[in-house]
């Protein structure tokens, strides 16, 4: 074979590749190239536009994190300027072979009222800045040239009680497909029939045909093992009139499928293909998994027939020093912190998260309540104009079909304390039911909720109009509960403890909401709000109520906002520069570092796995011969303690306490500081099962550099959070230290954000400075998009430097 004819068969090979790749859907990550600019612009919708001088950026993005604090700014979102008006551009080229395809734009989230421009032209928009939508922009294009994209975001319209970013902080897609295609979210896995060696898988397709002429297309639906192997197959011929959907259902059924369930997340993949004259036009993959949840009114919640209590905790969307700009690893990293501590489910509080939050459930095994809204107002963009039955089927039909083939999902939300709904005020119960209905609509295998806090509004039976008691804080479901026994519960909302991470005060408080000026709150974990609890009351409730499927927390992580009880700080005498710029809620602080709170839930909540944790740190050179306080956190039943060898005693846990506290924690509560070691050794039915020291640290000697992975992937947004950590020459920590630290980044890679979980820090995120907070602060290193190393150097004065090495791959 000579050469020419050679380079023929690759030609011709190209050819072929490259027609089969044209006839199936192309999905791109607009991620690059894009211009900001922060402020008006009216001109810049056009297509010509000269947007030269305006920033690079990089989407997701966050305009407000980006920017310093502003120390008199409001508390309650951030103190952080997310209010104003941003533009992005940037541009996109179709090659004249993909005339007469269809072109989506697929908008994870835009923070706030989107308007999107296509060649100067107004493509379309979307009006809740937290929910997914997309465009059909076909129209609007020039196939073969440059074409222009130009997206308006708009917050000063939105109302919110947290920090809700700004701007394009979730992905972007384009999918260009054939005129005769698969909708976007068209396709609907559900398993009717499951037994125990046995399933039906039931795959709705909704089908799309733009060719103006009817066709008889041939779906096909494959079904896979998580290792790509073949399962089943099934397909049928579906007529598709001209210009109109179609939708089709086909039943699979499988034998001995693998149980979707917390411990094995197994996930099966399904390929649906779709064939017109022999020919493949379009094609699309869904993950699914089998897996049989109910939620009783009696035991709570049954996985595949399992009793599994809910050990949950909120979540904001918000990514402390990253801002709002999703990044999945940030994401990852969280859930990996929660599910270590024993959490088992997240609640999407209160508003639709980044879709590939659920990819993430699904892969690591947690259970989902899906939560849309919180108010009916600004605070999910709808103003005093908004036609509201429209609005709520627009967004709960993207919110639900986006998000129902996901198995974590257990339970969908349409609100959140919200008082017209639960007093039936300006027409409160219409609404209410407007949402439920719609939700029943797009998915009819789930039940529906609503979280509710007023107690006094029990009476009028709000929860006649949805399916689950989701009560918040204060054991407030026991009146609902008997007036309509024969619905499950849950706590939606338990705790609210606020505490600082690495912070003490003394004495203890002599009550919940005994907050002090000090603009911090002891980690003894023995403050809450007035409407709130700590942690041991819902333990003890859940033991006491086993109709109670469980809990999720307020909350994981701390975030961005909501700084009770330092936002409104006058009650304090302080004024309001003195206000915070976070929350103390978290049993997480805000950059990835856990707080004591972390050991007591993981006491609880994963009894077989040895915790023993010792609280407050040891350095109390000023109390010497006084007080101080001292907590154990285990999942033994009790300890003893040892100050410089000797024996303070034992201390049980009395399950039978009417204090819950003492049911969970062991407590020395008159213990005379000395220097030293404090030991603790903890026993479970008389058998030791772990140890725990603190010790004095010696002067600060250097810094100890921890990074949570040591090789991250060179694509450009992989993270690396590296914890910094003051230590002395035996490597204690030294937990009083708060020096100022410099961290510089040489390699592959860049700088992403800093931290220390002070909630009364203003230090800009983006700097390359961070103060060490009670010994301990964050470093988050990005990837760059090549392969190579990247070196962690930090110094502080009067420290020895200490580097970390990354590899990125």
């Amino acid at each position: 074979m000579n050469s020419k004819q050679i380079t023929s068969i690759f030609l011709m090979l190209f050819l072929f590749f490259q027609l089969s790749y044209s006839q199936v859907r192309q999905v791109s990550l607009l991620d690059r190239g894009w211009k900001f600019h922060k402020g008006e612009s009216s001109l810049a919708f056009q297509k010509d536009f000269d947007d030269s001088n305006w920033k690079n950026v990089t989407i997701p993005h966050d305009w407000a994190i980006g920017q310093p604090f502003f120390k008199t700014g409001d508390g309650s979102t951030g103190k952080l300027d997310w209010r104003g008006e941003g533009w992005y551009r940037r541009k996109i080229d179709l090659p004249k072979e993909s005339r007469g395809k269809r072109v989506y734009l697929l908008f994870d989230g835009i923070m706030a009222f989107p308007t999107v421009y296509i060649n100067g032209k107004l493509a379309g928009g979307w009006d809740y800045g937290y929910n997914s939508f997309f465009l059909d922009v076909t129209d609007y294009l020039n196939f073969g040239e440059n074409n222009s994209l130009a997206i308006h975001a708009d917050t000063r319209r939105h109302d919110s009680r947290w920090y809700p970013g700004a701007g394009i902080y979730r992905k972007i897609q384009m999918i260009v497909v054939n005129s005769v295609h698969v909708n976007i979210w068209g396709t609907y896995v559900t398993t009717p029939v499951i037994k125990p060696n046995y399933a039906d898988v039931r795959v709705s397709t909704t089908l799309t045909n733009n060719s103006g002429t009817d066709q008889n297309i041939v779906v096909r639906n494959t079904i896979l093992s998580k290792n790509k192997i073949k399962l089943q197959e099934r397909e049928q011929t579906v007529a598709v009139p001209a210009n109109q959907n179609r939708m089709t259902d086909l039943t699979i059924p499988m034998t001995n499928p693998t149980r979707w369930d917390l411990e094995n997340p197994y996930l099966y993949i399904l390929i649906t293909k779709v064939y017109h004259a022999g020919e493949l036009i379009d094609s699309c993959s869904t993950d699914f998994g089998v897996r049989d949840i109910r939620l009783t009114s009696d035991r709570g919640l049954f996985l595949n027939d399992k009793r599994v209590l809910i050990k949950g905790v909120n979540l904001h969307h918000d990514l402390g020093p990253l801002g709002a700009a999703f990044n999945v690893r940030a994401m990852e990293h969280r859930l990996e912190i929660m599910k270590n501590m024993g959490c088992n489910a997240i609640r999407t509080s209160h508003n639709v998260s980044a879709p590939e939050l659920l990819d993430l459930c699904d892969r690591m095994g947690f259970l989902v309540l899906d939560e849309a809204f919180d108010k009916y107002d600004a605070k999910i963009d709808m103003t005093d104009t908004t036609d509201f039955e429209g609005f709520a089927e627009r967004n709960i039909r993207n919110f639900i079909t986006r998000d129902r083939n996901h198995p974590s999902v257990f339970l969908w939300s349409v609100g959140n304390e919200m008082r017209e709904m639960e007093m039936n005020e300006n027409n409160g119960f219409h609404r209410l039911h407007t949402m439920v209905n719609y939700a029943r609509k797009y998915d009819v295998t789930r039940p529906v909720t609503m979280a509710t806090d007023m107690y006094e509004s029990t009476p009028l039976r709000s929860f006649d109009y949805y399916d689950v008691h989701s009560w918040n804080y204060g054991r407030r479901y026991s009146w609902a509960h008997l007036l309509e026994p024969n619905k499950p519960v849950i706590i939606t909302e338990s705790a609210s403890t606020v505490s600082t991470r690495g912070f003490y005060e003394f004495p203890l408080p002599d009550k919940k909401t005994a907050f002090t000026k000090s603009l911090q709150v002891s980690s003894y974990d023995l403050n809450a709000p007035e409407w709130a609890e700590v942690p041991d009351d819902d333990f003890m409730w859940q033991q006491e109520d086993p109709f109670v499927a469980g809990e999720f927390v307020w909350t994981g992580f701390d975030y961005l906002g909501e700084p009770i009880p330092y936002g409104a700080v006058k009650e304090l005498g302080l004024p309001n520069a003195e206000a915070s710029r976070s929350s103390y809620f978290g049993i997480v602080d805000l950059c990835g570092i856990p707080k004591d709170r972390y050991y007591l839930y993981k006491s609880y909540w994963k009894p077989d796995e040895t915790t023993v944790h010792i609280l407050p740190h040891w350095n109390w050179s000023d109390r010497i011969g006084k007080n101080v306080p001292v907590f154990v956190y285990t999942n033994g039943d009790c300890a003893e303690l040892f100050l410089n060898g000797k024996s303070l005693g034992k201390k049980y846990k009395d399950p039978r306490s009417d204090k819950s506290i003492e049911r969970f924690r062991l407590m020395w509560n008159d213990v005379m500081y000395e220097p030293g070691e404090l030991k603790v050794i903890a026993y479970k039915e008389g058998v030791k099962i772990g140890e725990s020291i603190v010790r004095t640290a010696d002067k600060p000697f250097r810094l100890r550099l921890t990074p949570d992975r040591t090789v991250i992937k060179a694509d450009g947004s992989d993270l690396s959070y590296v914890l910094v950590e003051a230590i002395d020459k035996d490597g204690n920590i030294c937990p009083l230290v708060n020096n100022k630290i410099e961290v510089k980044i040489s390699g592959t890679g860049k700088l992403a954000g800093v931290g220390n979980g002070n909630p009364q820090s203003f230090n800009f995120f983006g700097s390359n400075k961070v103060d060490l907070f009670y010994g301990k602060a964050m470093i988050i290193v990005k990837s760059g998009d090549t392969k190579g190393n990247i070196t962690v150097a930090t110094k502080s004065e009067g420290l020895k430097p200490t580097s970390a090495a990354i590899k990125v791959d």
